[in-house]
């Protein structure tokens, strides 16, 4: 759950941001994007790791 709390950190310095600056530039938008992108990869290289680790187990415990 702890994405989960990134991600609501994250919200409330960008709304944090938007509000003391009252306009969105695009850079922002950009940067806040790329950040997104980031964590989205690392989710699914942990998601990745996770099923491959399953099927993994699964397999020696068959062979066993």
């Amino acid at each position: 759950m702890s994405s989960q709390n990134y991600y609501e950190k994250s919200s409330l310095i960008a709304e944090q941001k938007f509000s003391d600056s009252k306009k969105l530039s695009v850079n922002d938008l950009i940067s806040r994007l790329n950040q997104e992108k980031k964590i989205e990869k690392k989710r699914n290289l942990a998601l990745g790791i996770a099923a491959f680790s399953a099927v993994t187990v699964f397999a020696i415990i068959l062979t066993i």
